[in-house]
């Protein structure tokens, strides 16, 4: 069988990466396109998984922008499809995909894990042959979208249990860093800042980097999205920053350090996942997974810099796996 995986984002490469060792064990024939954003093409080639770019990159913070963007992606990705015919699609968030297999009669499924990213989710739940997602997301939310009872296909628990399910940490990341590990070691991640649906700003996170880069008992680890950010955390010159010039093996980072403070989504889920103490401080609205894991105590939302507990931990952490195989299952129907 001849797979389609586009991967638009950098948090939908570990994603796949099981799911294509899993294709290619099968014996199918496994091609992915990506676009050009946010460390993506660093982090597959890290990966080692073969891509072509397809069509123009991200069409940046504006409508207008995003788009024209879209426009010149579907262009570009219907010629791709036509030359290699392709029996399946599949992808996390792209919804390029499946409004291209829809249009040449290709079935697709289109997974996703936060809901209310409106405009993209309702364009990819109506062309998609299949819709993937969490059990916590609730019906009402994803019928809004377009997304049917006959096309859903759920899940229990996170997406990040399921691809770090076989995940072990490399305990040589945070040295090759440069990290100090007798300080209490935080991973930080940036906001999604130029997303449609995280369009205000985030004052917070600037009171974190202020609070954790100031304390000489800290080395924190700040992980970017683009180029834009990493030049003005760099201009901060807070000493107790480390900010990577390239992308990095974030799960271990994760799984090692004694906290995260993340601005996104996905690290907080996988340090969930990894069982690593975790503080969002998203400015967006939350989604029913973050929803739940806060109810849970799980996730930790953030108010003030001040509220951060910064200490070393100790003992085991609780890595929750669970098996890929039903994640593709889930998605070739």
């Amino acid at each position: 069988m001849r797979v389609w995986i586009d991967i638009t984002n950098s948090p939908h490469v570990p994603f796949f990466a099981p799911l294509i060792d899993l294709l290619e064990a099968r014996g199918n024939d496994v091609t992915v396109s990506t676009r050009e954003y946010a460390q993506t093409l660093e982090l597959l080639a890290r990966a080692g998984i073969d891509y072509e770019v397809v069509g123009p990159p991200h069409g940046g913070a504006s409508s207008a922008g995003k788009a024209k963007a879209l426009a010149g992606r579907l262009r570009g990705l219907r010629r791709f499809a036509r030359e290699h015919g392709f029996d399946v699609a599949l992808s996390h968030a792209s919804h390029e995909l499946p409004l291209v297999a829809r249009s040449l009669g290709i079935p697709s499924a289109y997974a996703f894990d936060y809901e209310f990213a409106l405009a993209q989710h309702r364009l990819g739940c109506v062309a998609a042959t299949r819709v993937v997602v969490p059990e916590l997301i609730p019906s009402q939310r994803l019928k809004s979208l377009g997304a049917t009872a006959g096309k859903l296909r759920r899940y229990p628990g996170l997406k990040e249990e399921y691809y770090l399910s076989r995940f072990e940490p490399d305990p040589t990341v945070p040295a090759m860093l440069g990290v100090d590990s007798s300080r209490v070691v935080v991973v930080v991640r940036t906001p999604p800042d130029i997303s449609l649906y995280h369009r205000h700003g985030n004052p917070l996170f600037a009171d974190v980097l202020e609070r954790l880069g100031s304390d000489p008992g800290v080395h924190a680890v700040v992980l970017p999205r683009r180029t834009e950010q990493r030049e003005a955390i760099e201009a901060l010159a807070l000493p107790s920053l480390i900010v990577p010039p390239t992308a990095v093996d974030a799960p271990s980072l994760v799984a090692l350090a004694d906290l995260v403070v993340s601005a996104g989504g996905t690290m907080n889920r996988e340090a969930v996942a990894l069982g690593v103490p975790v503080y969002t401080v998203f400015a967006g609205r939350l989604g029913a997974v973050d929803e739940a894991l806060e109810t849970d105590g799980r996730l930790r939302p953030l108010r003030s810099a001040d509220g951060l507990e910064l200490r070393k931990r100790a003992g085991a952490r609780h890595h929750v796996r669970r098996d890929p195989t039903l994640m593709l299952d889930l998605m070739l129907g």
